[in-house]
């Protein structure tokens, strides 16, 4: 049996819900209540079909301390910024029907309260599919080509080495991009190529493609340490009386927040000045710090929370 939530290393669903939660006020003011509302949580999250992920707002509410767990730090670089948005839980649904998956929003609503309550809903979904098997984003282009395989997967998205309660456990680094579609369709092929760094017709890495290309500025084994980090985007959408609006929810899991800042400072041109030519047609809205407890015996351990583990 794993001690980790499987889905993170499962392919993304054809439908996800991210499902974001903030504390009450009557939870802030009573740590026993947010504990009851947790244990209950747990008893419903299996890991595969839902993801839990806890912020540190939430552990510092139960008076924890989760090594290595912090709030997601604003970054700049020259005319692009990486917002904070920090929330105490989300949960990441993955199924196949999106009424099952309102039905257990539902049930897990209902298990979270009074201590937390639904905050907003970003709904997702599996685009298409890659000559490389993945996804694609709404651009078009493969998301999750440099992915690490199998054991290199385990040890790039879960801690170890840090004893019970933490081995298995996850670091979520949490943003959603909002495209600009207009802006990418004015572009010719070559430059939305050029923007990536790859083909978007046989997904093939260009060697001239600018020092800017998105592929260039996140090259994985490039720094030092090298940073990799198990990507599992979904592209999402949400119809407003002003039109679409769309892009991809950008879910990097690590072992720790080390290796998606390392990349996420480059693309904002931190290192040398070089804006990630990805910020032409699309922006980060929203950036969370959050951490995927391990499993124990088939349910979420919370004991690093200082939450016994129940029968």
């Amino acid at each position: 049996m794993t001690i980790f939530q499987a889905g993170i290393l499962q392919p993304v669903p054809a439908i996800g819900r991210y499902v974001f939660f903030s504390l009450t006020a009557a939870a802030q003011g009573d740590p026993a209540l947010l504990r009851q509302s947790l244990q209950q949580l747990a008893a419903l999250v299996d890991g595969e079909r839902v993801v839990a992920a806890f912020g540190q707002d939430l552990v510092q509410a139960l008076g924890a301390e989760v090594p290595g767990l912090r709030t997601f730090p604003e970054l700049t670089g020259p005319g692009v910024k990486a917002p904070a948005t920090p929330v105490a839980l989300c949960l990441w649904l993955r199924g196949q029907d999106l009424g099952e998956l309102l039905a257990l929003t539902r049930r897990l609503e209902k298990a979270l309260a009074p201590a937390l309550k639904a905050l907003r809903v970003v709904e997702a979904f599996r685009h298409g599919k890659g000559v490389s098997g993945h996804g694609l984003d709404l651009s078009g282009y493969e998301d999750g080509t440099e992915n690490p395989q199998e054991a290199a997967a385990v040890a790039a998205a879960f801690a170890s080495g840090l004893g019970e309660g933490l081995d298995g456990s996850s670091y979520l680094a949490l943003q959603q991009w909002l495209h600009d579609f207009d802006a990418f369709e004015a572009m010719s092929e070559m430059a939305q190529d050029h923007c990536m760094g790859r083909r978007r017709s046989d997904n093939e890495e260009l060697e001239d493609a600018p020092e800017s290309a998105h592929v260039k500025r996140t090259a994985q084994e490039d720094f030092a340490p090298e940073a990799f980090v198990l990507r599992r985007s979904m592209p999402w959408a949400l119809h407003t009386p002003s039109g679409d609006k769309a892009g991809l929810m950008f879910a990097a899991f690590g072992c720790s927040f080390y290796a998606f800042e390392a990349q996420m400072r480059r693309m904002l041109g931190q290192d040398d000045g070089i804006v990630d030519a990805l910020f032409r047609f699309s922006a980060p809205i929203t950036g969370a710090y959050l951490w995927c407890p391990p499993m124990r015996d088939g349910r979420l351990d919370l004991r690093a929370l200082s939450l016994p583990a129940q029968a």
